[in-house]
């Protein structure tokens, strides 16, 4: 059995807080390795210009 089949039948025993606290934590270390990367950058770039260019709103 390989490590990712034991991961799988792991999860499939968890709660399913616990499958959302999983969740969040991939999510999490995936938007870290982008940000850390540039691949959000332009993301970032074109909201600012949108937030100058006054297409924007208080939240």
């Amino acid at each position: 059995m390989s490590t990712v089949q034991e991961i799988e039948r792991a999860i499939e025993k968890l709660s399913d807080a616990e499958v959302a606290e999983i969740r969040a934590w991939l999510w999490d270390r995936d938007i870290e390795r982008d940000a850390a990367s540039g691949k959000l950058d332009g993301f970032a770039e074109e909201a600012l210009r949108e937030h100058r260019a006054g297409k924007t709103r208080k939240l």
